[in-house]
């Protein structure tokens, strides 16, 4: 006697319907949790990048020179540095752009402005902040330099924050959807006690039998974990091209190459699926 699949477990089950929708809904928020993992690790990296390249000088006028004076002088003096790309001395009105979202408008009508220069260094060889007090030291310069390191050690704990609660919630999800199957699993066999029973008196192996449940959840797995993958790409896609969402992207940034990583979504669904269905299966035939 020829056994198919289709012997021990129909093709179609109306049961499993509800089943299919949970897995396609928890790989949805595994490939959602995987994309908001790539793009936070990209938006800390471009932030670092940043603010490695740039630092702040705060000028203080001595004797009788204006701060714009002072902030002219100071920038001169930076920009002979080596490994400052370019140094400027921000104007009063864009210092007052860069303080109104903090103060208000109110505030700064009567708040002495700072005089900042504004440094860029180089990518390849930037300029150490001992250098550049040096620099400003030997011109008689009264400065603060702020190399915003403290900006910098926030972004990365952040950025490393958000990476481990993403990758604990993918965890967490894909052992749920292991959960899902093993009950399924369980639920199944249970089913059709009758019919398992039949064939290990016609001599089946219990290993014949898991296989049967291995493939039928490996399958029905598969193509849920496509449809979940496939919706978590959609959504990224509309939030990419939506100009609403500008402002979202610049927290997380997302890109078209991180589609590439839903591919393996369906077939990691699969094996998910048939590794717990095969050990479910095999364990329950083991105690009875």
């Amino acid at each position: 006697m020829t056994l198919k699949r289709k012997d021990l477990l129909p093709i179609q089950d109306t049961r499993e319907v509800s089943l299919r929708y949970v897995i396609a809904v928890l790989f949805f928020l595994a490939s959602m949790a995987f994309l908001i993992v790539l793009a936070s690790n990209r938006a800390a990296t471009g932030w670092s990048r940043e603010i490695r390249s740039e630092v702040t000088v705060q000028v203080r006028p001595t004797g009788l020179e204006t701060g714009s004076v002072a902030a002219a002088r100071a920038a001169e003096v930076l920009a002979g540095v080596s490994g400052v790309k370019e140094a400027a001395a921000i104007e009063p009105e864009r210092a007052k752009e860069l303080i109104k979202p903090w103060l208000g408008d109110a505030v700064l009508e009567d708040l002495p402005l700072p005089n900042l220069v504004e440094v860029r260094l180089d990518d390849k060889a930037p300029a150490k902040t001992a250098a550049l007090s040096e620099a400003l030291a030997e011109k008689e310069i009264d400065a603060t330099i702020d190399d915003h390191s403290t900006w910098l050690e926030d972004i990365e704990k952040s950025a490393l924050i958000i990476r481990l609660i993403s990758i604990s919630i993918f965890l967490l999800i894909a052992s749920a959807a292991a959960a899902v199957v093993g009950f399924a699993t369980r639920a199944g066999l249970t089913a059709r006690a009758n019919i398992v029973e039949v064939l290990s008196l016609c001599g089946a192996t219990d290993l014949f039998i898991a296989r049967r449940f291995q493939y039928r959840f490996a399958r029905m797995a598969g193509l849920s974990g496509l449809f979940g993958a496939g919706a978590a790409g959609a959504v990224m896609a509309v939030i990419k091209v939506t100009a609403a969402s500008q402002s979202f992207l610049l927290a997380l940034p997302f890109s078209w190459l991180d589609l590439l990583v839903l591919i393996p979504c369906p077939l990691l669904a699969a094996v998910i699926a048939a590794f717990t269905a095969r050990t479910v299966t095999l364990r329950m035939l083991g105690e009875s």
